[in-house]
């Protein structure tokens, strides 16, 4: 399993010790030192059964509000959304964690529960 965030983040900091605190082993990504790419968030946002891709945008950072994202995006194609998601980490919102079976955009406790149980690893 590999588990993207933010270090800083406070929610990210809550997610690794829920994952920690349960002894569950996981591969680290540090989001702003290795953005996730294009083809990943592809593989991703079908896996994260997310309505729209707009949930892997962290609506509440500087870049996103500062370059008036939230504007561009219903006039840009799948594709062009990705591609600017993968121009830097600090427009995806995070933690993500990529399991087997699902994708999980940002830390909800009961839904990470849920997933990694189904998952046989709680």
């Amino acid at each position: 399993m590999l588990y993207i965030e933010y270090p800083k983040c406070t929610t990210c900091k809550r997610a690794k010790k829920y994952l920690d605190d349960h002894g569950i082993s996981y591969t680290h990504r540090d989001i702003k030192e290795e953005n996730p790419t294009a083809e990943e968030l592809g593989v991703w946002y079908p896996k994260s059964k997310k309505a729209d891709i707009k949930a892997f945008f962290n609506t509440s950072g500087q870049i996103y509000r500062g370059e008036g994202i939230k504007d561009k995006l219903p006039t840009m194609t799948e594709d062009e959304k990705l591609t600017l998601l993968a121009t830097n980490g600090m427009l995806v919102k995070r933690p993500i964690l990529v399991l087997e079976d699902t994708v999980l955009v940002g830390f909800k406790e009961a839904e990470w529960e849920e997933a990694l149980k189904r998952n046989g690893l709680l």
